[in-house]
């Protein structure tokens, strides 16, 4: 069998999928918490590990791939290519993950096993990580084999089948190493063939998820109150009850960056759950991705996502440019006539958001009675207070194994209060958090790299002098 790397989006997939999968099993609110904090961080310091016993030139598809290690709402990693080769250099000795003895401590006295599992699923993921190289690389199959092992053992579990070892003890003919060579490239296949779909998030983990984002109080209650009228309609239609007509098409209202496209990507799942519609995936679009510049064009182009997004959610930002200005010859009104349409012919099959600016998105449905009639629905989306915003950040930080020196953490709510206070309509909420975050992270890289043996500490902390630094290179 020819050995085929494994590219970086399949191990978000796979990742992903399987972390899903186990996360089912965790019915405790503290075990499934636990786990969802330290998971993407857990399997980002195995990937370290595992490249550094496996050696050789790291290449883009590593930093796809560390990048690619995110599950659930956490933002991904944004480390660049010699971020990585630092961190690899530095990578951590191997440890059990602190969720681990949690586990196994719920796990004692009550004839359940979540340990097993979640060693299947560390095996998974580590054999994931050790296959993105270009050719295979039997070192870091070992490593991850090895690290597998450790895990059982910790466990009190029996290590993985025994494997000839590469050297040291191989027969005259090489067979050993042969069969060794044989094992692993097996092993890399494995983890990209035969793996089930990504499984589909139950309603309860969408609700939870939802409810887990910093701030968007109302929007979380006009959901809840959606979600709510929605399930009382399919019972009234499982009973024979008359149902009255209802549109659940919507807008949404608000600045940029107060979370409307992570709140649509969690209502097209709710609405898959609940039965509202069949597959519940969100297609995103802006006016670039609908409207052509030739006549008949754009009736193409839109009718080509409407299909993408058939069954599930399709989400249009910024939906007010597509109004024609009055006597131009825009083809934005072709690409909404062709919407409400589709949205009259597959009423059960599409459900359409329409996202911006408030005062732009209220004369943008006035414009057209067709618009008025469809989108009678409507959520604002409010800005980020100052202690939200600094929520994020720390949220943000931790997310992507940074921490913030406690001279800054004194220093950051009022920064945040500030920038809230003194918003203007450039103000760009949780973009702002994260620009500043990428911004501060650059700034410490730079710092970093001048130290001879930087330490882990050092690898991991935001100083107020990096803060300082990113402050005046904004003025």
């Amino acid at each position: 069998m020819a050995y085929t790397k494994i590219t970086a989006a399949v191990v978000g997939k796979k990742y992903r999928s399987a972390v899903a999968s186990y996360r089912r099993q965790l019915s405790e609110g503290s075990l499934r918490l636990s786990f969802e904090q330290e998971a993407d961080a857990y399997f980002r310091r195995c990937a370290l590990g595992i490249w550094a016993a496996g050696g050789g030139e790291l290449t883009d598809n590593h930093v796809d791939a560390y990048n690619a290690i995110c599950s659930g709402t956490n933002r991904p990693a944004q480390v660049l290519y010699l971020e990585l080769c630092a961190a690899v250099s530095a990578a951590p000795d191997f440890q059990t993950p602190g969720f681990f003895s949690q586990l196994m401590a719920a796990d004692r006295g009550t004839g359940r096993d979540r340990v097993g599992p979640f060693c299947d699923l560390c095996q998974l993921v580590f054999l994931l990580l050790a296959a993105v190289y270009d050719q295979l690389n039997t070192a870091a199959a070992d490593c991850a084999r090895s690290y597998t092992d450790r895990l059982r053992q910790a466990a009190g579990q029996p290590p993985l089948s025994p494997r000839t070892p590469a050297a040291g003890g191989s027969s005259a003919d090489g067979s050993a190493a042969k069969s060794t060579a044989a094992q692993e490239e097996t092993d890399a296949q494995s983890v990209q063939e035969g793996q089930a779909e990504e499984p589909q998030p139950t309603l309860e983990e969408l609700m939870a998820e939802l409810d887990s984002l910093c701030g968007l109080e109302k929007v979380k209650k006009d959901v809840r109150s959606l979600v709510n009228l929605v399930k009382i309609r399919k019972l009234r239609e499982e009973q024979d009850l008359p149902v009255p007509a209802m549109s659940l098409h919507l807008v949404f209202m608000g600045n940029p960056g107060t979370g409307k496209t992570t709140v649509a990507r969690l209502l097209a799942g709710i609405y898959r759950a609940i039965g509202v519609l069949p597959k519940g995936q969100l297609v995103e679009v802006d006016r670039s991705g609908l409207v052509a510049g030739y006549v008949g064009q754009t009736a193409i182009q839109t009718q080509k996502v409407i299909q993408s997004a058939m069954g599930g959610v399709l989400f249009i930002d910024e939906a007010y440019s597509l109004a024609s200005q009055p006597g131009s010859n825009d083809f934005g009104q072709e690409a909404i006539d062709t919407i409400l349409k589709a949205m009259e012919d597959h009423r059960k099959e599409l459900v359409v958001i329409v996202a911006g600016y408030s005062n732009l998105m209220m004369k943008f449905i006035h414009s057209n009675p067709g618009l008025e009639s469809r989108f009678n629905k409507y959520i604002y989306f409010d800005d980020y207070t100052g202690p939200e915003l600094y929520e994020i950040f720390c949220s943000t930080c931790q997310k992507n194994g940074y921490q913030v020196e406690d001279a800054l953490k004194e220093r950051l709510p009022g920064f945040f209060q500030t920038l809230y206070d003194e918003r203007d309509e450039n103000f760009g909420n949780a973009r702002d958090v994260r620009n500043l975050f990428e911004k501060l992270v650059s700034i410490q890289s730079d710092r970093v790299a001048q130290l001879e043996q930087p330490t882990r500490e050092d690898l991991m902390t935001i100083t107020c002098a990096d803060f300082d630094q990113a402050e005046q290179e904004e003025e």
